[in-house]
């Protein structure tokens, strides 16, 4: 039985990027097809056999907490109009998992996020889930991240080949013992330049860390951006601790991304049973229409 039980989920961003839609609404909420982008987030964890979640938030994220919580006024409107599938839905959904949220209280980077779970983490293995990162439903990324720890005691971090031109946008690690999917990490840089990087190797959204990196975080000075960067305390743990690599190619979509949000609405929606057959024809029409095929 797995000793990975918690996930630390960081959001309290703004957002910028998809302005003006996220100014008065968290980012994390933004639907894909009918869910918001956080929900699929907290059900992979829930998928691998995680059952406390931590989220991270900051100013004018309360609607994430309410999204999570018992809304007894709607399950009242649904039982009296008798939609038991929209109430099972809802239900279900605020008993997911044991959801908690603390705020960051100041915008200083991904390493200071994670750091603000340390009370809540203490001494126990847990994993770091980015919101803008979401995985298919048959993705067993962080299954198989769990199962390395569980096999090896290491910290775990996934990592993705890009185009080297497209490295500057990621942390980047070079690797060493890699056999399959998995690697040995043996130096990560945030952000280098296409000419400095290490490799084409980039640091994907999940992370599985033991409490050592809370220490290493601790002694992490400001680094690109001016933030904490919780790249720069990974570098760190290498001189003490294995951090190993978990490489996949496969079912992941960076949603901060315009283009990679409408893709992943579009591919998510065609696996649905409900919405995939006829979302499929409409498609195809539309490629016949526009002649594109």
């Amino acid at each position: 039985m797995s000793t990975v039980k918690k996930a630390v989920i960081p959001a309290a961003g703004l957002g910028t990027r998809f302005l003006p839609a996220t100014k008065a609404q968290p980012k994390e909420m933004l639907p894909v097809v009918d869910k918001p982008a956080i929900q699929y987030v907290v059900e992979e964890a829930v998928a691998a056999g995680i059952d406390d979640i931590l989220i991270i938030t900051g100013r004018n994220k309360r609607s994430l907490e309410d999204h999570f919580d018992r809304n007894f006024e709607l399950e009242h409107q649904l039982r009296t109009k008798g939609k038991t599938g929209d109430l099972a839905d809802i239900v279900e959904l605020a008993e997911l998992a044991d959801i908690h949220f603390v705020r960051q209280g100041e915008p200083l980077g991904l390493g200071h996020a994670v750091s603000v779970a340390r009370k809540h983490v203490g001494r126990e293995p847990f994993v770091v889930m980015l919101g803008d990162d979401i995985m298919n439903r048959n993705s067993l990324v962080l299954a198989d991240m769990i199962k390395t720890h569980d096999e090896t005691g290491a910290n775990v971090v996934a990592l993705m080949e890009v185009p080297i031109e497209d490295i500057s946008a990621y942390g980047c690690a070079a690797v060493t013992e890699r056999d399959g999917a998995r690697c040995r990490i043996t130096e990560v840089v945030e952000k280098p330049s296409p000419d400095m990087a290490p490799s084409n190797l980039g640091v994907m959204g999940r992370y599985l860390f033991t409490p050592s990196i809370f220490d290493e975080l601790e002694h992490v000075t400001p680094g690109v951006g001016g933030e904490i960067q919780l790249t720069d305390a990974i570098a760190r743990l290498l001189n003490d601790d294995v951090v190993l690599g978990y490489v996949f190619s496969e079912g992941r979509f960076d949603i901060g991304k315009k283009l990679d949000y409408l893709r992943a609405t579009v591919e998510l929606a065609l696996e649905r049973d409900d919405l995939g057959p006829e979302f499929r024809k409409f498609l195809i029409d539309l490629v016949r229409r526009e002649g594109l095929a």
